[in-house]
């Protein structure tokens, strides 16, 4: 079956997210992949709720399991939670965890786990319940259909992360991200295994977090969107049981506008009249280090915010610092060269050395953005490296511990690839000595919201957020991209059971934008050919705004298009493989026909409008392919000028409209590439 005719059999939905979704049948889809796996002879039949045999371990353990049962029942559609008052009749599943595990999560806990799955039973064992919850994730994603039922292939697994700071940042002030999604979101994060939700919980957009101290805190800079401190024990209760701390966030002294709103007098200069609603807005002071108030006010706040967190440590941020601000105001300058501060770092320095002390006496440990560092800092600050690796390096062989985020960033709109590529012990970290490489713990995802609504969080999270998590879990040497995204594709799928939204969302959207006058097959044949502008691109034509809807194509589909890396290795299969060449001018066909059939609906929409130029270009390629098909299967050298001329074209091809651009030009960019010429 040709490609185009297996995915009209699969129809629209299968169309926009896997071209081929892979067999898992008789292959372990497994993400992270474990530190080590034997594949045995053989599988275990789900023949009934399993009869579970606990020894060991505490209340985390005993809801784990519950949520095992609920859990294997959704996926496999068996109703293995209802046992209708009869005792289990399943497989023998033993459970040993060794300890209760300390009350509060913490940094470097044992998460190793050994699962043994033989077809007498399971045996799951683990030193503490962080372990068996671990086993637990990877035991559901080893259940698989077989003609006879579920089962489980027998494995024996022994596994553990290499890499003990496995995070997710989620930017909630640019758009305020309700409960419900960010518990969802943990979910997902609890299935590949990921240890770390860090809330970015101020910045200049607002604050997002109920002070009781200091109410006109979200009285003023919130917009009426926070979240209550009973929502946010809530939510920490929710992400410890499931194995993640919850790490909180309050950027200064720089993304500091929400507080200036409501207290002028820390302002470094004059202070904001509102809290930022778009990049136009430009009046970004920072605090002022100066002043004795903006101490007190912070030290009340954290004071209330650590207590509140249990986890122990706490981010300042300590990012984007405009030093003009202190460079231009007089009475700064002259408290400066009165404590003989020469300089903005300088004084930065000595405002995060301030602060430090402050978290220092409410219990935690003090984390921060790389702009932080600095010599005299002390040696149980934490560094978050989003600058690049050199600063992941440096913050090392200085002493301090430190996380990578450079190359995560998930809002750059990068391929799973790309981001399964970067390693925060290879680059300059490769270089360090064994003793500088273990003060690097980590990583940690980033998804800054200034164009993903709720509606759209997940669509930019998963499943590329899988690939990250792989690579912080996994073995080094686990890098063969085929099978990561093989696996991924899997994972994507299995997401759906847990709620998450990432399919549906681009679903709705879709439908949305072609609306009841439309056909939405063709919206599917655009949407599926494209992808988002990547890195900071999107600003050069859209800057965020906080009051613009976040409703169109560039919005609804993922960053990441699985069809254009299908039709892509297809192109470059073709040219070597003449039997690939009918499925491949399948897709230029229809790319070539598509758009005169879209034609009469864009401009009928200001949904669709913008597409018509992005529609057009996409029958271009098409068009572009066909002849370069032709020219192929003939076998004729073609002249040089038309050959340039056909590259030329592809190149305007390849130009971004409405803040995407179409992927699928390497197809026909390899073709004509290939062509001989006199």
């Amino acid at each position: 079956m040709s490609i185009l005719g297996g995915i009209k059999k699969l129809g629209i939905a299968a169309l926009l997210f896997c071209a081929v979704l892979p067999c898992s049948g008789q292959q372990l889809e497994l993400m992270p992949w474990p530190a080590h796996i034997v594949r045995q002879q053989g599988s275990l039949a789900l023949d009934g709720t399993p009869r579970i045999e606990l020894t060991g371990g505490d209340e985390r353990v005993h809801r784990a399991l519950k949520r095992f049962i609920l859990q294997l029942s959704v996926q496999t559609g068996v109703p293995f939670d209802r046992s209708f008052g009869k005792p289990p009749q399943g497989p023998l599943f033993v459970i040993q965890c060794s300890g209760p595990g300390l009350k509060v999560q913490a940094l470097g806990e044992d998460e190793s786990y050994h699962l043994s799955v033989r077809q007498s039973g399971i045996k799951l064992t683990a030193p503490s319940p962080l372990g068996i919850m671990y086993g637990l994730q990877t035991l559901l994603q080893l259940v698989q259909a077989s003609p006879s039922g579920w089962v489980i292939p027998d494995v024996e697994i022994d596994d553990a992360p290499r890499l003990p700071w496995r995070g997710l940042m989620i930017d909630v002030c640019r758009h305020f991200v309700p409960l419900p999604v960010l518990e969802r979101n943990i979910d997902g994060m609890a299935a590949v295994k990921l240890n770390v939700l860090h809330l970015h919980l101020s910045d200049d957009q607002g604050f997002r977090i109920q002070s009781r101290k200091y109410p006109r805190l979200t009285e003023y800079a919130s917009d009426g969107l926070y979240y209550t401190q009973t929502q946010i024990r809530q939510l920490i209760a929710y992400a410890g049981d499931r194995g993640i701390r919850v790490v909180p966030e309050f950027d200064l002294p720089g993304h500091a506008v929400s507080w200036l709103v409501t207290y002028p007098q820390l302002s470094s200069g004059p202070a904001p009249a509102g809290l930022i609603r778009s990049e136009h807005d430009t009046l970004r002071p920072p605090l002022d280090p100066t002043n004795p108030q903006t101490y007190k006010i912070i030290n009340q706040v954290f004071g209330e915010m650590e207590e509140l967190f249990p986890d122990a440590y706490f981010h300042i941020g300590g990012d984007e610092v405009d030093p003009k601000y202190w460079n231009h105001d007089p009475k700064i300058q002259a408290w400066m060269r009165a404590h003989n501060i020469s300089n903005a770092h300088d004084l930065q320095t000595y405002f995060t050395l301030r602060v430090q002390k402050i978290v220092a006496q409410h219990g935690k440990h003090m984390e921060g953005w790389d702009e932080i560092l600095d010599g005299k800092l002390p040696k149980d600050s934490l560094i978050q490296s989003w600058r690049g690796s050199d600063s992941l390096a440096n913050s090392a062989r200085l002493g301090y511990k430190t996380v990578l985020s450079a190359g995560y960033y998930l809002d750059l709109m990068h391929s799973a690839a790309d981001h399964y590529a970067v390693d925060p012990l290879g680059g300059p970290s490769a270089s360090l000595t064994p003793a500088e490489q273990a003060n690097i713990i980590g990583g940690e995802a980033c998804e800054w919201t200034e164009y993903a609504t709720p509606e759209i969080l997940d669509n930019r999270l998963w499943p590329r957020l899988g690939a990250i998590a792989e690579r912080l879990w996994s073995p080094a040497t686990v890098t063969d991209v085929d099978s990561m995204y093989s696996r991924l594709a899997v994972l994507n799928r299995n997401l759906q059971w847990l709620g998450l939204q990432q399919q549906i969302s681009t679903r709705t959207m879709l439908g949305r934008i072609a609306g009841d006058d439309m056909p939405i097959s063709l919206l599917v044949t655009l949407a599926q050919a494209v992808e988002p502008v990547k890195d900071y691109n999107r600003e050069t034509t859209q800057v965020y705004n906080a009051e613009q809807p976040l409703n169109r194509l560039v919005d609804a589909i993922p960053p990441e298009s699985s069809l254009a890396r299908e039709v892509n290795a297809l192109a470059k299969r073709a040219l070597l493989d003449p039997s690939a060449r009918p499925d491949l001018r399948e897709w230029f066909t229809r790319w070539s026909k598509n758009d005169a059939q879209i034609e009469p609906y864009l401009p009928n929409s200001i949904l669709r409008v913008r597409l018509i130029p992005l529609s057009q270009q996409l029958a271009a390629l098409g068009n572009l392919g066909l002849a370069a098909l032709d020219d192929i299967q003939t076998g004729h050298p073609i002249a040089p000028e038309k050959k340039q001329k056909e590259l030329d074209m592809l190149k305007s091809i390849a130009a971004p409209q409405a803040e995407m651009f179409i992927v699928v030009t390497p197809s026909v960019r390899c073709l004509i590439e290939a062509q001989p010429v006199p």
